[in-house]
Parts: structure tokens; sequence; C-alpha cells
């Protein structure tokens, strides 16, 4: 049985060693004028530098560029695409049409992989990006397990499926907070906003915390719970699904390392000895318990749900 990738979102260059070490297959990176919701900010010396060490260890490294262009941002890609094909990154990930022209024009063999995390739903829009140079489909979050597969079954790109992390629910160009803060007579600098994680919006009659931020591409909601089905990965496992995701944006490097510690074990558990796998994958999941924030519960997302589509 074929392993899936381990697909894991460092904060910073010096994560990507121990993240190497816990077991991560491949990082994704960027910076926020390019890339949405990242879990970290990498300056172009710093993307160099973590592509530089990744490739010493064996591992990827996929740069983010799916963030939502207007003209302004748009006419620097050719640079930003150009810069990455030196730096010798193994993939950008992209949403816009605008960097798949980019890609061409500067970069014409860069692996493409397609994310607007929402509209990959059905294998015919995945197809149709790979026919136009995607390598790879990044699936919505929302879809379920049964979707997932039928779309593994029929698509000619591989498939990135997210295993764990929170989702974005609500995304604004706007600066809400940066308003809000103003209005109550207060200052705080945009760099900054990402970093305060117990900034959170209550909903007293769902009793759930919503995690808010704000960075240069606006203000992001995110969800109240994280994914977590690191005991249940068989079934998509066995489907072939090419790379699993940690999402860690807003989590700390801690938590991140020892998440990825523990997929490690169950994905090569679940792969080479899958009755070992199903002895120990509720107490691999009551070890993510245990490290996980308090105002955060774990829940399996969408995988068992209706698709809400």
């Amino acid at each position: 049985m074929n392993k899936p990738e381990l697909l894991v979102t460092p904060n910073s260059v010096d994560a990507i060693l121990p993240l190497a070490e816990a077991g991560a297959d491949a990082f994704v990176i960027g910076e926020q004028r390019y890339g949405l919701r990242l879990a970290g900010e990498f300056n172009r010396e710093e993307v160099k530098k973590a592509i530089e060490l990744a490739h010493s260890l064996g591992k990827k490294v996929y740069v983010a560029m799916n963030a939502i262009f207007h003209n302004d941002r748009a006419n620097e890609l050719d640079d930003y695409v150009a810069f990455l094909q030196e730096a010798n990154c193994d993939a950008i990930i992209f949403g816009d049409p605008a960097v798949l022209m980019a890609v061409r024009q500067k970069a014409p063999t860069m692996p493409l992989h397609w994310n607007t995390e929402t509209t990959a739903t059905n294998y015919f829009t995945c197809n149709y990006w790979g026919k136009r140079g995607a390598v790879r489909a990044v699936l919505a979050r929302e879809l379920n397990m049964d979707a997932i597969i039928e779309i593994k079954e029929n698509a000619e790109v591989a498939i990135e499926v997210q295993v764990h992390g929170m989702t974005c629910m609500f995304q604004s160009k706007r600066p809400l907070l940066g308003h809000y803060f103003e209005y109550q007579g207060k200052a705080m600098e945009v760099e900054n906003r990402q970093q305060e994680q117990s900034m959170l919006l209550h909903d007293k009659e769902r009793g759930n915390k919503y995690p808010i931020y704000e960075d240069e591409n606006g203000t992001h909601i995110m969800s109240p719970n994280d994914i977590c089905i690191i005991d249940e990965l068989q079934e998509i496992i066995e489907a072939g699904i090419d790379s699993f995701k940690i999402d860690g944006v807003l989590h700390s490097p801690e938590y991140l390392l020892e998440v990825t510690k523990l997929y490690r074990q169950a994905i090569d558990l679940c792969a080479e000895e899958p009755e070992q796998y199903e002895e120990v994958k509720d107490e691999l999941l009551e070890k993510v318990e245990a490290i996980q924030p308090k105002h955060r519960p774990l829940d399996t997302g969408f995988f068992f749900k209706e698709t809400v589509y």
C-alpha cells in the first residue's frame, strides 16, 4: 500500500529540521502578500533558506501563491515566480489563473498545485486544471469521505486532503480588526495580528469560540474546532490519496511538532501494519487530545457528514 505524503506548515525556518525529523515529507511556506493563511511568514531570504534546508534533508517545499490578487499585486507575479524558479522550489500552490499565466511565462516546467480552498469539489474541475498544467488538486474541506474517494478514483491529478487543523469560515479583504481597534481608540500593528492567538469571537448560543486574525489579505475567521482524523485514516489511505496535510495555522511550533510525530506513526502503521493501527488508533487520538488547546475541541470535520455543497 502506497503511503501518502505527510505535508506540514512550519511557522519558521527553524521549525523545518525538527519537523523533518518528526516525519514530515514536505512543507508549505510563503509570504502573506502572495499566500493565504500561512502558519508563518517567510520572506524571500527565508524561502531560499527553507528550500535549501529541506532539500538537504530529502524533503520538498511548496510555496503558496493562492491569495486573492488585484491588478497591483497581479503585476508582481512574474517576478515572484522567477524568484521561486531560481530558488528551486518543488511546486507553486495557486488558485488564480494569473499565477498560471506567470508560471507559463517565467517557469514553464514548475509543478503547480491547484488550491482554491472551496471550489475543488468534483473531479471534472480537478481534471480541468490538470489539463492546464496542475499536477495536484487540493480538495475543499467541506467534502465527505465518499466524495473524496470518488474524486480520487476519477482524478487525473494527485489529490491532497487536509487531515488535521482548523479551516477558514470567513474572509474579508477589509481590515475589520484594524477598524474595530481604531474605533476603540487603540492601535494594533497589522503584522502582529496573526500572532494574537487568544483573539476569539464568542458564540454564547452555541458555546463556540472562533479564532480571528488579520493580515495583508484581510480578516480571517476560523472554525471553532480542529479537524482530526488520526484514528480514521485507513479508508483514505486505501483509496490512494496522495498527500495528507496538517495545517498549523495559529498553533504553536511545539504542538505542530507533536502532532506531526503522531500522524507519522499513524500513517506508517496504517500502511504497513493495519491490524496494529486498529489496536493503537484510539491511543493516538487520546495523545492528540491531551495536547489540544482547551478552547479548540477536535472533530472529524465533514468527513462523515453529508457534503454541504
